[in-house]
């Protein structure tokens, strides 16, 4: 069974620890929801294991093997979404969506359409993304988990500037792809729909600060 795995992560950002001796195992099928207060490292967490920033010492490893030895095959392996939307402003939804889909596959544009319309977006397909709302960018953003297949699902307060109805839509795409096998890594200060999740708090991760020297 794939395992997706961190030992003794350390991570060191902007001239600070930001978290130190963290481990987390992910087997498929499983989930993991990342909780902590702001600058607790989530949102770096969600980068180290996605490959786009090494740990200050520990490794990350897929299967066994360290991610880093194999960057491109990892990347191959996952969806990252992050706080931002990068929806171009010049294309259309589905210009921008097909763009996104071709990246990871030649023949997404049946699941691109069923993807807008899970996600109640359907009918923005004609829309220069100019003219969405957040809500409508996120949504856009979240349908290129569903036009190309990915095991490794890395989200990062995906269910911002959604509705309850775009949400319920998320919770519901977040269990079918575990259900098939895949893995979900969560940030989130909501309470997330996902049963079985394991909850991972940085806050206990976090370096006492140092004592200062009595005079």
């Amino acid at each position: 069974m794939i395992e997706f795995t961190g030992q003794d992560i350390h991570c060191f950002r902007g001239e600070r620890t930001v978290f130190a001796g963290l481990d987390f195992a992910l087997l498929a099928g499983g989930a993991l929801v990342l909780r902590g207060p702001n600058g607790s490292g989530k949102s770096s967490l969600l980068r180290l294991m996605a490959g786009l920033a090494r740990p200050q010492s520990g490794v990350i490893q897929w299967d066994g093997a360290s991610i880093a030895e194999d960057p491109e095959a990892h990347f191959g392996r996952l969806h990252y979404v992050g706080h931002a939307d990068p929806v171009k402003a010049v294309l259309t939804v589905a210009e921008n969506l097909a763009f996104w889909t071709s990246l990871r596959t030649m023949n997404g544009s049946g699941a691109a359409g069923a993807a807008l319309d899970g996600l109640g977006i359907g009918h923005l397909a004609s829309v220069p993304g100019r003219f969405l709302s957040a809500g409508q960018k996120r949504r856009v953003n979240l349908a290129r988990l569903l036009t190309a297949p990915a095991t490794l699902w890395l989200l990062d307060e995906p269910a911002t500037a959604l509705d309850a109805v775009a949400a319920a839509s998320l919770d519901d795409a977040m269990a079918r792809h575990r259900s098939e096998g895949g893995m979900v890594v969560l940030a989130s200060h909501a309470e997330a729909v996902l049963e079985g999740a394991r909850k991972l708090d940085l806050g206990d991760f976090q370096e006492p600060p140092a004592q200062e020297n009595p005079l």
